[in-house]
Formats: structure tokens, C-alpha cells, sequence
């Protein structure tokens, strides 16, 4: 059984920062495409970042050079350090497992920053931020 257990988020003040973890279970996340996504209120989820191979990282225009994700393979678990976190950012986040990689230093899919294929979702952490 496939479990992603996400953690990290809470309340912090414009221009500050918060590091969300995303425990994996059941799958081994270096074979996978990994991704944070995030959902407003009354919106649907949008992508924030996914990678596949420690190099192969794909971000969301609204969040380049802010945010940053990576994989500790030792410890199966996603990251999102999130710096100069904006009133924008205030968003329920969630991490999933998108796709499994074609080869261990691929990256992953066009289209896969979207999140419409992604097959396992965590329950999602709240990152609010005050301005």
C-alpha cells in the first residue's frame, strides 16, 4: 500500500521560509517522477515543482528561484524548501507520485508538472503566509 505523508507546513510572514517534507511508503521515490502541487480555495490543484532525477526538476513560473525540490533517496522523502514565501503562496499543499521513471536518470513526462496523471496523493499540508 502506497502512503505519502506530508508535513512542514504552518504560518509564517512575508519574506520567510518553510522547508515541507513528503514521506514516501510503498514506493521507492528515486524510481519516480515526484511533485508538489498546491490548491486555493474553490480552485483546482496547480503544479509547483516535480522532478524525476536529482537534475531534472521542472517549477512553476510563479515560483522559480524561490522554491526548491529535491529527493533524499536515503530517506524516501520529497522536499520543498520554500524561501521569500509571498501572501500568494498561501495554499494547501499537497505532494504525489506522478509517474515512474522510463530510466533511473530520466526526468519526468511533458505535461506531468500538471498533475492530471499523477497516481498517488498525500492529504496535503497548509502553508499560510501573512502579509
Amino acid at each position: 500500500q502506497v502512503q505519502l505523508s506530508e508535513s512542514g507546513g504552518g504560518s509564517v510572514q512575508a519574506g520567510g521560509s518553510l522547508r515541507l517534507s513528503c514521506g514516501a511508503s510503498g514506493i521507492t521515490i528515486s524510481r519516480w517522477c515526484m511533485g508538489w502541487f498546491r490548491q486555493y480555495p474553490g480552485k483546482e490543484r496547480e503544479g509547483v515543482a516535480i522532478v524525476g532525477s536529482p537534475d531534472r526538476t521542472v517549477y512553476a513560473d510563479s515560483v522559480k528561484d524561490r522554491f526548491a525540490i529535491s529527493k533524499s533517496n536515503a530517506e524516501n522523502t520529497l522536499y520543498l524548501q520554500m524561501n521569500n514565501l509571498k501572501h500568494e503562496d498561501t495554499a494547501l499543499y499537497f505532494c504525489a507520485a506522478v509517474h515512474a521513471l522510463t530510466w533511473s536518470a530520466g526526468g519526468c513526462k511533458p505535461g506531468a508538472l500538471s498533475g492530471a496523471e499523477a497516481i498517488y496523493w498525500g492529504q496535503g499540508t497548509q502553508v499560510t503566509v501573512s502579509s
